[in-house]
């Protein structure tokens, strides 16, 4: 990691993970069920629910079960009707009762500073460009989806954003702002693969296995009220 004092005059790119770090909890699930609630016919396409979790448990692949349950419930939907359940969503969020109140004030510090604010999430882009606007960043990286014409597809056009996905966003990055250091912000053991490879990184609100893997890569750890 760089050296505090080298970097003390320059900004900074400061690389926030999303559902867990900037949030309370998990934002997909609540986004698909509440899909589902304003479109209960949809609940017929989730027979093949079952055989989507067989595949995860034998072969723990988070993006293909990401996109099947995506496509199971908003597959073939219009992209007015997914823009206007997004933009709803997003906006029922409402920072100071969903966001992490430290978190945003962290946030806003950076920003204040004259840091780059990026939001790197392993939740689809049908919300999560929402959230990265409604709070100010400066870049968003997220799991893109395929559309075809005007109807969402739902298969990964990125590869799902996570674990060492996230690495290959950080050396991104590097290259979109040369010299600059970054500190990174996550909340779970796979945010690490990238966070280790920061300048700074603090892992806030993570579990004890995290915590464990924070402490052998001397990653400093907290907990964001």
């Amino acid at each position: 990691m760089a050296n505090a004092e080298s970097t003390a005059t320059q900004p900074w790119v400061a690389l926030f993970d999303l559902d867990g770090t900037l949030t309370w909890r998990d934002t997909l699930l609540p986004f698909l069920l509440g899909f589902l609630q304003r479109h209960p016919q949809r609940l017929l396409r989730l027979w093949p629910l079952p055989f989507a979790l067989y595949c995860y448990w034998r072969d723990r692949d988070r993006g293909a079960l990401k996109s099947s349950v995506i496509r199971m419930v908003m597959g073939g939907a219009r992209r007015q009707v997914l823009e206007a359940w997004a933009e709803s969503f997003v906006s029922a969020l409402q920072p100071r009762h969903k966001f992490r109140p430290l978190a945003l004030a962290i946030l806003e510090t950076h920003r204040a500073a004259g840091d780059h604010p990026v939001l790197l999430s392993a939740s689809p882009d049908l919300y999560v460009d929402h959230i990265g606007r409604m709070l100010g960043f400066e870049r968003t990286l997220c799991t893109e989806l395929v559309w075809s014409g005007d109807r969402l597809d739902g298969h990964l056009k990125t590869q799902n954003r996570r674990g060492e996905e996230k690495l290959r966003c950080l050396a991104w990055l590097r290259e979109q702002y040369r010299d600059l250091p970054i500190i990174a912000y996550g909340n779970s053991a796979s945010d690490l693969d990238h966070m280790r490879h920061a300048d700074r990184a603090l892992l806030v609100n993570g579990n004890n296995a995290a915590r464990r893997l924070a402490a052998k890569w001397g990653i400093a750890v907290s907990n964001w009220a």
